[in-house]
């Protein structure tokens, strides 16, 4: 084993890293009294349903929009009932905790998953620095899939009806029904915690007040919708952003580029005789998580932490030995995609080309085109030995 491979493979090195810069990037805020706006956000979600506010639109508290269900509530409420700075270090590395985790349950060979920590590293730190919850929904997305192989359908239902509740993104955890062996169980999984999650919030609030919230997160979901592909912002990263911003194209429907992104997607289930085979089910969960992003208008620069870790899966899972064009790919996205926001890249790169042009979407695109090829020719006939043992 060289050195560099040693280097990268060393678990206290990567750890450090891993859970180390985002601890310090918060820690960093907490010292200088500067938290982010994100997390009063999230406190004042917990907050504003006790008291029966409304939870969207312009709020005087934290004087920013909340775009997550009355869900989030119940989740943010131990670390919105401690004091902010210790509140907001807890959020953060509970955040990084659980997509750690769910990264090491992945059915991957022997120490894989600390490459994957490792190219998630810097990426995490951008996302902690603004206290966003995406690692987590990253986290869950990854745990439905985990659940799912493990046989685990009714908390696989769980973390999918959890994501969904309270960000949307969650939902792309279905794309692996095909994998469950009790569909049946599943789905009234599915139907026992979307009951359990619509109603338990009604016991810090009441019942109308939430059935009004649901109603109210609706448009305000289309509302941000339409604000994100309105001109130039920091949202909309994506493959529709893409489009929009380099060729000027702002009248483009999201609609246009969704439709063949899904039906390209979807050709994952057309080789049925590999379902089984562990390659082919982490190359779904890779395509799923960068698909969830890229085709997303919702998508800044924080989010891309999801989209990240589908990268390091998908390099992870390639055929060995890789070849130069995969590994300019990875580079590609570490360069543009992981560094573009902080410091270690070229302020005028970034503020003239890669913000106005959306750039950071770019090389997660072209590596879930990749994704794509490689679902269509792959030989996984040779991978039908690696079947990684489900739990009993």
């Amino acid at each position: 084993m060289s050195k560099l491979t040693k280097l990268v493979y060393n678990k206290p090195l990567v750890f450090t890293l891993y859970f180390g810069l985002s601890l310090f990037a918060v820690v960093k805020s907490v010292i200088v009294n500067h938290i982010h706006n994100n997390y009063f956000v999230y406190k004042y979600n917990f907050i504003n349903v006790i008291h029966q506010h409304t939870i969207f639109g312009y709020q005087q508290q934290f004087k920013d929009l909340n775009h997550y269900g009355p869900v989030f509530a119940l989740l943010m409420a131990p670390f919105a009932l401690l004091p902010d700075g210790l509140g907001v270090i807890l959020w953060v590395m509970f955040n990084a905790w659980v997509l750690s985790l769910a990264i090491k349950l992945l059915p991957l060979k022997e120490n894989q998953y600390v490459i994957i920590l490792l190219i998630c590293a810097h990426e995490l730190m951008t996302s902690s620095s603004n206290v966003e919850i995406n690692p987590l929904i990253g986290g869950l997305i990854i745990l439905s899939f985990v659940f799912i192989r493990d046989k685990k359908d009714f908390w696989a239902a769980f973390v999918i009806v959890l994501g969904t509740f309270i960000k949307l993104y969650g939902i792309v955890g279905l794309a692996f029904f095909f994998l469950s062996k009790d569909k049946l169980k599943f789905i009234l999984g599915l139907l026992f915690w979307s009951v359990v999650l619509f109603v338990l919030p009604m016991f810090i609030s009441s019942p109308s007040y939430i059935i009004q919230t649901y109603h109210d997160w609706y448009g305000d979901l289309l509302t941000k919708n339409l604000n994100n592909m309105g001109g130039p912002s920091l949202q909309d990263i994506s493959l529709m952003g893409l489009i929009r911003n380099v060729f000027n194209y702002r009248q483009l429907s999201n609609i246009t580029v969704l439709v063949p992104g899904i039906l390209l997607f979807a050709l994952w289930y057309t080789r049925v005789r590999f379902y089984e085979v562990v390659p082919y089910q982490l190359l779904l969960l890779a395509s799923t998580l960068i698909f969830v992003i890229i085709f997303s208008s919702s998508s800044e620069s924080p989010t891309y932490i999801i989209a990240i870790a589908g990268v390091g899966i998908w390099f992870m899972n390639l055929e060995r030995p890789v070849t130069w064009f995969e590994i300019s790919l990875l580079a590609f996205a570490i360069i543009i995609t992981v560094f573009s926001p902080s410091d270690l890249f070229p302020r005028y790169i970034r503020v003239n080309y890669v913000i106005p042009y959306k750039l950071k979407a770019l090389p997660c695109v072209l590596i879930w085109f990749k994704i794509i090829y490689e679902t269509l020719t792959r030989k996984f006939e040779q991978d039908k030995g690696y079947m990684v043992e489900t739990a009993p």
